[in-house]
């Protein structure tokens, strides 16, 4: 670029500044469109700051109007009451357990978040682990590797997928997609949520428990909130039996971790697709050693193709709420 245009370039920034906007933690998009995102917007990264987390809030209380946030990154009442300016929290996540929302309805501050975005990503990881659990393909595969089919023979059976009765636990836009790709298998789905759907024919199971006892497979498919927390808990994972699986692609702590891990070692429940955990990154060992066990890093959402798209729904949400137009995506706050 020419002098007159460095120049040009300056004076235009001085007139029209770019919007700040808070950054806790770096979510997930900064690692591959963090300069397409910065074109637009001036970042406050504070996990680069000296300083603790309260003090470099308060020297950035007056000019904070936006955060953006990510599924791991927690947004307390503590860092929403530092910020008066606030005025949206934008979220690159479809959960919402990390946000303080009645804080948020309290103050008035507004949140946006991926919506749907990420649903038919994440029913493609619930189907693929639950395929690659039943057919053994991780496990195929180490046995490969290791040298193992050469000196011990053939493999162990897998299990077929057509036939089953699966339970799909929260019939949302995650657990719609679910259900739409294993009825061409032929499997049998089931389903509980907060509320029976008119629009499925699928039995309605109200009770967890007893949706567990009339399935081979449990898709966790719901959100994390106070009701959720634990809810597939012994009762539950002794309900699916010895020759049932689990599925995970909700959040980790919906599923008593401890409980399972022993349902699991003690043969309880067959075994387990998992993509979340309790404590992420850490991980039971006791999971890791089990070969009736799928593991994924919490990547369920992670496509280059949905991850552009991403990136264009937060600058969206970010230009409407600092131009003073309705959001792309806003959470309802007031029901």
């Amino acid at each position: 670029m020419d002098c007159n245009g460095y120049h040009q370039e300056n004076h235009d920034q001085n007139l029209f500044p770019k919007p700040k906007v808070l950054v806790l933690e770096p979510p997930p998009v900064f690692k591959y469109h963090e300069d397409k995102l910065s074109q637009k917007f001036h970042f406050l990264k504070a996990w680069d700051s000296p300083l603790p987390l309260d003090q470099f809030l308060t020297t950035q209380a007056q000019s904070v109007q936006a955060i953006l946030s990510h599924g791991t990154c927690p947004v307390t009442t503590s860092t929403i009451r530092l910020l008066p300016s606030l005025g949206l929290i934008v979220t690159t996540s479809s959960g919402l357990n990390q946000i303080d929302l009645q804080e948020c309805r309290r103050r008035g501050v507004s949140v946006a978040y991926a919506g749907s975005l990420f649903s038919a990503d994440v029913a493609d990881i619930a189907v693929g682990l639950l395929i690659d659990a039943l057919r053994k393909i991780s496990a195929g595969n180490r046995y490969v590797t290791q040298g193992l089919w050469a000196n011990n023979g053939d493999f162990s059976l897998g299990s077929k997928l057509g036939g089953r009765k699966v339970g799909i636990v929260g019939l949302g836009s995650i657990g719609l997609e679910v259900g739409k790709r294993l009825e061409p298998f032929g499997c049998n789905i089931l389903y509980s949520s907060r509320n029976k759907k008119s629009s499925v024919s699928y039995p309605y199971f109200s009770n967890v428990c007893e949706l567990a006892a009339n399935c081979q497979v449990l898709i966790i498919c719901c959100e994390l909130n106070d009701q959720t927390r634990h809810m597939i808990n012994k009762e539950v994972l002794l309900a699916l039996g010895k020759k049932g699986l689990i599925i995970n692609v909700g959040r980790g702590a919906i599923i008593d971790e401890q409980e399972m891990v022993r349902c699991l070692m003690q043969g309880e429940i067959a075994g387990a697709g998992l993509d979340v955990f309790e404590n992420e990154p850490r991980v039971p060992s006791e999971l890791i050693a089990l070969d009736n066990v799928v593991l994924s890093p919490h990547r369920a959402v992670h496509t280059e193709e949905t991850l552009m798209v991403l990136v264009e729904l937060v600058i969206g949400n970010l230009e409407a709420f600092f131009s003073n137009k309705p959001l792309l995506s806003p959470v309802i706050l007031d029901e």
